[in-house]
């Protein structure tokens, strides 16, 4: 089993306050991969690659933990380099003239099947229509509606003022919303 692989669908247990104690490298593993990979996955890095940009992620973090100053929670901070980590992973792929897709699903238990199928389609097409964001819409969205952080947080992960963030925002909301429009328009039944 990979070191993420119990990791990837739980949400983060602790997060200080900004100016609070810092956890230690092995409580902030523990308690940000499972949001670090979601993160990661949301931004554009496919998943044959996740895990070790993931790792990328927490060995930045590690190198930089004792530099952290509190001025935003741990959270935030991790995100932000997150942010940076997905768009470098990006510039890569693209140099290396690779595009990421939608993979195909892992096995279902047969009972749950149709639930776990629609569910995957759902997470596939709401992915999809994220990616045709660019990439301050894209940290935005992903943060405020995907992950729940507050704007303030928000804006303060991305580096913008709050009302830029609330913009950036209303204009991914937008894009999605219409990609969603477009991509579901003929599977509507009369």
């Amino acid at each position: 089993m990979s070191l993420l692989a119990s990791a990837r669908e739980g949400r983060p247990r602790a997060i200080p306050a900004p100016g609070g104690p810092v956890p230690s490298f092995e409580q902030l593993f523990s308690d940000h991969a499972p949001f670090v990979w979601r993160a990661l996955r949301r931004l554009g890095v496919h998943g044959a690659d996740a895990e070790d940009v993931c790792q990328e992620v927490f060995m930045i973090v590690h190198r930089r933990l004792a530099s952290f100053e509190g001025r935003s929670s741990v959270q935030t901070w991790i995100y932000g380099i997150c942010v940076r980590v997905a768009a470098d992973y990006r510039k890569r792929a693209h140099l290396r003239r690779e595009s990421t897709q939608a993979e195909l699903p892992d096995q279902v238990a047969p009972e749950d099947q149709h639930g776990a199928l629609e569910d995957r389609q759902a997470r596939a097409l709401l992915d999809a229509c994220v990616q045709t964001l660019d990439d301050d819409k894209r940290a935005v969205f992903v943060l405020f509606e995907l992950e729940e952080l507050p704007m303030t947080e928000v804006a303060e992960a991305v580096g913008c003022p709050l009302q830029t963030a609330y913009a950036r925002l209303y204009a991914a909301r937008r894009v999605v919303e219409a990609a969603l429009r477009r991509a579901t328009a003929g599977r509507r039944m009369p």
